[in-house]
């Protein structure tokens, strides 16, 4: 009975043990992504291809990814930081923005890692001074990109009036969204595009919002940096098709999954530039150590979307 009693006991304080305690020297990542999404999954297989270039392998042992997905949901999103937290884990890698921002309004301690996300002055999580949270790692990207993404729409599409009219819906609740717009509202005014815009609360709206914007004669769609667009492109690219409207868009991924063009971030580099970040923090710690900006971009193309809308890609884009 003793020798029952002291076996009971001992499986009792194992199963205490934090999963931090279990694994002992090795380093344990919290990952965290906001929504289920193609496009920013390909973010979580750079991030986790480059620890194992840098000797962190799960399969080998050599770290441990707790690995969890809100589907959307905030409360989710901060009951999922917040276990990461208690569970005392080495870092947290976070993608896209929400992740984020959730993150180092949860902690001040653990190193956060970003990815798919923008600076933190456009996350609205920087001090006074510009400087973002002292344990804010990972990559970042400005809106400078958006630019040239803009920019091809009239350099391939071809008007059917005098004006170029182009389409874009908006999260009003995204700050990097809303700053999308606004830099978008100036450049197509300097391009004279006519830019018609609609706001969506959720990816519920974005059918129904989409196709009453598709009603009002645009000549092609722009979609922009968002969460929302990113979670529901496949509604978006399918309105937009029926409807023979070309979709644009400042992310490579979205090309992948039916956009005609884009200037942007390789999700996937981005991603992978962070994992290999996140590598010297493990092996170095963070001494001396910064967030960084992008530092892959390119202008991609679907060949079946061109070809769809009959436009001709010049030289300088590459094939998706």
């Amino acid at each position: 009975m003793r020798q029952l009693s002291l076996l009971f006991a001992v499986v009792f304080l194992l199963g205490c043990q934090s999963s931090s305690e279990k694994k002992g020297d090795v380093p344990i990542i919290g990952f965290v992504d906001a929504f289920e999404d193609n496009t920013i999954a390909q973010a979580k297989k750079g991030f986790t291809d480059a620890l194992e270039k840098g000797g962190y392998n799960e399969g080998k042992g050599t770290v441990k990814i707790l690995y969890r997905n809100a589907q959307g949901s905030i409360p989710t999103l901060t009951q999922i930081v917040k276990y990461f937290v208690s569970e005392k884990v080495s870092l947290i890698a976070t993608c896209p923005s929400l992740s984020t921002i959730t993150a180092v309004q949860n902690t001040k301690e653990i190193p956060v890692f970003m990815m798919v996300a923008p600076t933190p002055a456009l996350m609205k999580v920087a001090d006074a001074n510009g400087n973002g949270p002292a344990n804010l790692y990972g990559v970042g990207e400005n809106l400078d990109y958006i630019d040239t993404s803009f920019s091809l729409i009239p350099a391939l599409v071809k008007p059917k009036t005098a004006k170029l009219s182009v389409g874009m819906i908006y999260n009003q609740s995204e700050p990097q969204s809303v700053e999308a717009l606004e830099r978008i509202k100036q450049l197509a005014n300097s391009l004279n595009i006519n830019l018609v815009t609609a706001p969506v609360n959720t990816s519920a709206d974005v059918q129904m919002v989409t196709r009453s914007l598709l009603t009002k004669n645009i000549d092609a769609f722009f979609a922009n940096p968002d969460n929302t667009v990113f979670a529901s492109f496949e509604t978006i690219i399918k309105s937009c098709n029926d409807a023979n409207i070309p979709v644009f868009t400042s992310e490579a991924g979205l090309v992948d999954r039916g956009a005609v063009a884009a200037y942007g971030a390789d999700i996937y580099q981005w991603g992978y530039q962070a994992g290999e970040q996140a590598a010297q923090y493990l092996k170095n710690g963070g001494k001396d150590m910064k967030w960084q900006m992008v530092t892959i971009r390119k202008k991609v193309y679907n060949p079946e979307a061109s070809k769809r809308f009959n436009i001709a890609i010049p030289a300088g884009y590459e094939a998706l």
